[in-house]
């Protein structure tokens, strides 16, 4: 099982889109008190990731592939699913946590965006080569 699985099931249970949404906020009283002892129980289970895990896994992808081929992006559609980074606002605690581990500001701008354009500009240069 895993989370999503969970709360997609829960809110099935109490006919709601398994999806989300705001609908939460039309369940009865006793519903509303179910789902929110269940979703207690479900952040038991599966507790959210927090940023220390997630540059837990930018460690573990430098340390299979190298610094120049790892890159940190986001998608803030629905929410971060990171706690300590839910929004834009909260880039910086990533930044944070890197210092903390000992990046040097070199490595860190390669894996905010440095190694991206690295790519994109030899993509470029490829390309024009071809077009000759």
């Amino acid at each position: 099982g895993s989370r999503d699985a969970a709360t997609r099931a829960l809110r099935t249970d109490l006919g709601l889109s398994p999806r989300g949404g705001v609908d939460v906020a039309d369940l009865t009283v006793s519903q509303r008190a179910e789902y929110e002892c269940r979703m207690a129980e479900i952040a038991q289970e599966w507790p959210l990731v927090d940023v220390a895990m997630f540059v837990d896994h930018i460690d573990h992808a430098v340390e299979l592939i190298g610094i120049d081929h790892v890159g940190i992006s986001s998608d803030f559609d629905g929410g971060g699913g990171v706690e300590g980074w839910n929004d834009a606002s909260e880039t910086l605690n990533v930044t944070l946590e890197l210092v903390r581990r000992g990046y040097t500001e070199e490595e860190i701008a390669k894996l905010w965006g440095g190694n991206l354009l690295r790519v994109l500009r030899e993509v470029e240069r490829v390309a024009a080569d071809m077009q000759r």
